[in-house]
């Protein structure tokens, strides 16, 4: 599909968010990094995001400015952008004392086409040691926060900056802002996720051009929705499940009946041995997932024999949170599907990712225009480690028998209270602490396990959920009650960020 919107990517870790945003106000847009949009065939309108660099310190990200200029389109430049762009245009950028994180408010100075229909007074979410200074002669500026520095500015006619992230939701009228932004382009939105479906099956057949093509599902709502599009495309496709033993209660069982169900047959490889021997000993969280990964592509390599095409669900924000993607963001966590084989099947041209330009929200839209059940769709996320990083220190066949038990406990009472879809993402992980506790008459000395359930749109930032206490109360008795060897239950209240989703 046609980039209407480029973003580059100067590290912000709200990048994607850019991305998402103005994908949902209908406008196909892509990231990419500084130097590498040379290829790209005049956007409609192009976004400098954020960063974690400071525009005055050598070797600093920079952009094409003359190209900028010559593309015609309008160009908004996000914090970092915003304070490049300045420079351009023979402005300076300094210190600005103390950093500015968090909610502040934004005063409109002058009611500009970037900010029609705003309220005099907003708030606005800002992430920055560095402001605009000394701005060039014929900069307007469009609004100010309560020191009295620019947050919003005009240096002419299409370019545009702003010291605030309007991507985030703590941005009161974020999405007005960008929308305001896209109409100045000239395109009509061209977005929409049936005729995205449409273009993205014709695309994959031709890619596929006649090959056997293996690809490795699990379940989850990515390898389904892969699964179902190659089969879309009349391909010859062997789907393989590889049972890593690190999976909840009879989720094996369920994902072959699911397969099943979208007349699917699925080749399951039971590989529980494999994976708790390179595990035995490991408490390390890096470790783990190395050893999972390395461990998976070990197994299915084998189990596939000579590959034609392999085809993963490789996600955008996999793309981009990869190590090996090029981009300045640091890793979050290691990806499997980045690894030394993938990367020479991806050089030779036998790596499909037809999933890899959308966020996970996007592909459950697109599930359901593959017709998929909602139950299937709507499965909460489930780690690719599976219980490995929700077992925090030693994985032992003992402590994941006791995580299955408790987190089966938890997640049936989700269900039956009708809390599940209410829920984005919901799971147990067992502690590796010992408390004090009494049963019966006795003295116990025992582990822990912690509740966590979250909302989310994609995986970016989560908050907790707010679950009522008679469900949170028989979650506990049950669990107390039925599962041995835990004395203690815990309710994570954390939000990401700071923390993680999980625990590992």
């Amino acid at each position: 599909m046609r980039t209407q919107i480029a973003v580059i990517d100067y590290g912000s870790q709200y990048s994607q968010l850019i991305v998402r945003r103005l994908r949902g106000l209908g406008y196909f847009a892509k990231l990419y990094l500084p130097g590498h949009w040379d290829d790209l065939d005049r956007p409609a309108a192009v976004v400098l995001s954020g960063g974690p660099a400071r525009v005055n310190d050598p070797g600093a990200p920079d952009v094409d400015f003359d190209r900028l200029q010559s593309i015609g389109c309008p160009v908004l430049g996000v914090c970092y952008g915003m304070q490049l762009l300045n420079r351009k245009f023979g402005g300076t950028v300094a210190h600005c004392g103390d950093r500015e994180y968090g909610p502040v408010t934004m005063d409109v100075q002058r009611p500009d086409a970037l900010l029609k229909n705003l309220p005099a007074q907003s708030t606005i979410w800002m992430s920055h040691s560095d402001s605009v200074a000394e701005l060039p002669a014929a900069c307007q500026v469009l609004a100010v926060n309560p020191r009295g520095t620019p947050v919003a500015v005009r240096w002419n006619e299409r370019f545009f900056g702003i010291q605030f992230h309007p991507e985030v939701s703590h941005t009161e009228y974020g999405t007005e802002i960008l929308r305001n932004f896209l109409e100045l382009c000239g395109e009509a939105p061209a977005f929409t996720m049936d005729r995205f479906k449409e273009q993205l099956i014709a695309e994959t057949r031709g890619q596929i051009a006649g090959r056997k093509v293996v690809c490795a599902v699990s379940g989850g709502v990515d390898s389904t929705v892969l699964a179902m599009l190659l089969k879309e495309t009349g391909a010859d496709i062997h789907p393989i499940f590889v049972d890593n033993g690190l999976l909840r209660r009879d989720e094996g069982d369920e994902v072959v009946a699911q397969f099943g169900r979208l007349g699917l047959g699925i080749d399951r490889v039971n590989a529980t041995d494999h994976f708790l021997g390179r595990l035995a000993g490991i408490t390390d969280p890096e470790e783990k997932r190395r050893r999972i990964g390395d461990e998976f592509i070990d197994v299915f390599f084998r189990h596939a024999g000579q590959i034609e095409l392999l085809a993963q669900g490789t996600l955008y924000p996999d793309v981009i949170e990869s190590a090996t993607s090029g981009s300045k963001a640091s890793r979050i966590k290691t990806h499997h599907n980045r690894v030394d084989r993938i990367l020479e099947l991806q050089a030779e041209g036998r790596l499909l990712e037809p999933l890899a330009e959308l966020f996970k929200d996007e592909v459950r839209e697109l599930g359901a225009a593959l017709n998929i059940p909602h139950d299937m769709l709507h499965r909460h996320p489930f780690p690719g480690p599976g219980l490995a990083v929700r077992v925090i220190g030693e994985i032992t066949p003992a402590r994941l028998e006791v995580c299955r038990a408790a987190d089966a406990i938890f997640i049936g009472e989700l269900k039956r209270s009708g809390w599940y879809d209410k829920v984005w993402q919901a799971g147990t992980a067992l502690l590796p602490v010992r408390t004090v506790g009494v049963k019966g008459d006795e003295r116990t000395y025992e582990e822990a396990v912690s509740l966590r359930a979250v909302t989310s749109v994609d995986a970016m930032t989560a908050d907790w959920v707010p679950l009522p206490a008679e469900v949170l109360a028989r979650v506990s008795k049950d669990i107390l009650n039925r599962v041995p060897g835990i004395n203690r239950v815990l309710y994570d209240v954390s939000t990401k960020p700071p923390a993680g989703i999980e625990w590992e």
